[in-house]
Parts: structure tokens; C-alpha cells; sequence
């Protein structure tokens, strides 16, 4: 099917192709950082930091409940047929990544919850004596309690995969159409999750834990960012073609210097120095990290709309 194109902009007149705006961005990165905070929330249940009145174990459920259901805004913004949303969940289609992706933010949502009652504060329990009952069955056992964390740990990695599934599967992109994408938006998603806990944590302890695992994420993006980039130039000349929009094309510089450069690199460089104690501990690396992790979906969306096939 080939693809019409035109120079001229007028809506009344020339035949226009919907094309993914602000919204998308938005809700990839939000849904990588949740997925990363579930990740990191089981991580924690597991290791029993929900007993301690000041971890930050506390406050990851319900903050990611929060910030999911912005991305889910942000989402149903962009559709076309709002009204027909609902008809997600009346089938599960395998072949198809919405399908899938319909279904796993159905699951992370109770998954989500039942963490926030395994966390609950002081606070919420006097105000909430019904909830603070469900909450101490669910603590006295300890097969309930792992049960809630291997399901954020699972759905954790399922949502920040599909991420970047959800663009890698349109091979209509040849900059999306790569199998690294998915593995890519995931551990973006745990280093800005881990960079958030660096930067919320009141525990010194877990707020220096996170930066030395934000230390690995950023390391092992780096290197999916050169596989990927190497996968794209050395395959065909489509291929090679979309992978020159980052490298010496319009999108090369908010890339290398946001994404790259002040979005893995600095950070990196600045944390590393961090957890040895040459440095101070600070805001700047952590805000730096989710600053990239942002602009990395918005340059993705954008740049991976703007490749394409030649006409048949």
C-alpha cells in the first residue's frame, strides 16, 4: 500500500494522515517509569522494606496508580473513536500488541493496589479503618505478600516491554522496526524509576541503593542504544537511511546531547562520583535521567514517524 504525501496543508482541501502527536510520548514514558516502579515496589516486597515505616516502599504503589492513570489520559486523547475503547476488553487477540497491551494495564492496575495496602501509612489506617483491616490479612501472609510482589515484578517487565513492542511491531517505521526496541524502553523505564527513588527516598540507604542499580540501567541502555543503532546502519538501505535521522539527520542533535549526552552520560558520570563519596548527593543527576528518558520517547515517536519505505 503505497503512502500519499503532500506539500500543502490545507485540512479543507488535501486528504491528511493522522499522525501521533504529544500524547504518545507521554504515555510511553510514563508507562516505562511505572513499569520500572513496579519492578522496584516487588523488588522491595520481597526484601520485607514495607515493614519500615520510612521506606519508600510506601509511597511507589500509590504514586505509580497516580502517574499511570495520567498516561492512560494522555492515551485515550489520542484516540479517534473514544466511545469505542471499551471493546478493547471484549476479546484478546495474540497477534496483536494493543490487544496485549489492553489487557496487561487491566492487570497492573490490582497489582498496583494490592501493593499500596501492604504499604499503607499510619495515616491512611486511621482514616481508613476498613481498608487498614484488608491490609493486616494480607501482611500475616507471608505467600500473599511475595504473591503480590512477583506479580509487580512480572507485570512490571510485561508493561515496560510492550512499550516499546507497541512501535517495534509497526515495521511500516523502519526506525521502530527492531527487535531491541522493547528491551530498550524497558530498562529506560527502570533507570528513570530508579532515578526517581533516588531522588523521593528518605532513607539514605535506599536512595543510595537506587543510584548505584540507576548506575547498571544507564550502563546497559548505553549499550542497547549501540546495538541498535549498529543493527539498523549494517541492515538494509531503508534501514540504514532511518538510522542516518540520528546520525547527522534533523533529529541528531536533541539525540546525542539530550538523550545521550545529558540524559545517560552526565548522569551517569555525576552518580558514579555520587555513591563513592567524591560528591554530594543531588537532584541534578536523577532530574537529568528522567529528562532523558522523555525526550528518548519523544525523539523515537517523532523521528520514527518521519522514516519510511519508498513507493513501490
Amino acid at each position: 500500500m503505497s503512502e500519499w504525501t503532500t506539500t500543502r496543508a490545507n485540512p479543507l482541501v488535501d486528504p491528511a494522515l493522522h499522525v501521533w502527536g504529544w500524547e504518545i510520548p507521554v504515555y510511553l514514558f510514563l508507562g516505562g517509569l511505572v513499569a520500572g516502579m513496579m519492578a522496584i515496589s516487588g523488588w522491595f516486597l520481597f526484601a520485607d522494606r514495607h515493614r519500615r515505616t520510612d521506606s519508600v516502599a510506601h509511597l511507589l504503589p500509590g504514586l505509580g496508580l497516580a502517574l499511570l492513570s495520567l498516561g492512560m489520559l494522555a492515551l485515550f486523547l489520542d484516540l479517534e473513536h473514544r466511545a469505542c475503547a471499551w471493546r478493547l476488553y471484549t476479546t484478546f487477540q495474540p497477534a496483536s500488541p494493543m490487544s496485549w497491551g489492553a489487557w496487561i494495564l487491566l492487570l497492573v492496575y490490582p497489582a498496583l493496589a494490592a501493593a499500596a495496602l501492604l504499604g499503607l501509612t499510619p495515616a491512611l489506617r486511621r482514616r481508613l479503618p476498613a481498608l487498614a483491616g484488608l491490609a493486616d490479612r494480607l501482611r500475616a501472609d507471608a505467600r500473599r505478600v511475595r504473591a503480590v510482589a512477583a506479580a509487580n515484578l512480572a507485570l512490571g517487565g510485561l508493561l515496560g516491554i510492550y512499550t516499546g513492542v507497541l512501535l517495534s511491531t509497526l515495521a511500516a517505521r523502519p526506525l521502530w522496526n527492531s527487535a531491541l526496541l522493547g528491551p530498550l524502553f524497558l530498562v529506560s523505564g527502570l533507570s528513570s524509576a530508579a532515578a526517581l527513588v533516588h531522588l523521593v527516598a528518605r532513607d539514605r540507604a535506599e536512595s543510595e541503593l537506587l543510584a548505584r542499580a540507576d548506575n547498571r540501567f544507564l550502563l546497559v541502555e548505553l549499550a542497547i542504544l549501540a546495538l541498535y543503532l549498529a543493527g539498523l546502519v549494517t541492515s538494509t538501505r531503508v534501514h540504514a537511511e532511518a538510522a542516518a535521522l540520528l546520525l547527522g539527520g534533523p533529529w541528531t542533535a536533541v539525540f546525542w546531547t539530550g538523550v545521550v549526552g545529558l540524559g545517560i552520560v552526565l548522569p551517569l558520570a555525576v552518580q558514579t562520583l555520587a555513591v563513592a563519596h567524591r560528591i554530594r548527593h543531588t537532584a541534578v543527576a536523577p532530574l537529568l535521567v528522567l529528562g532523558g528518558g522523555v525526550l528518548l520517547r519523544i525523539v523515537f515517536v517523532y523521528a520514527g514517524q518521519a522514516s519510511r519505505w519508498p513507493p513501490a
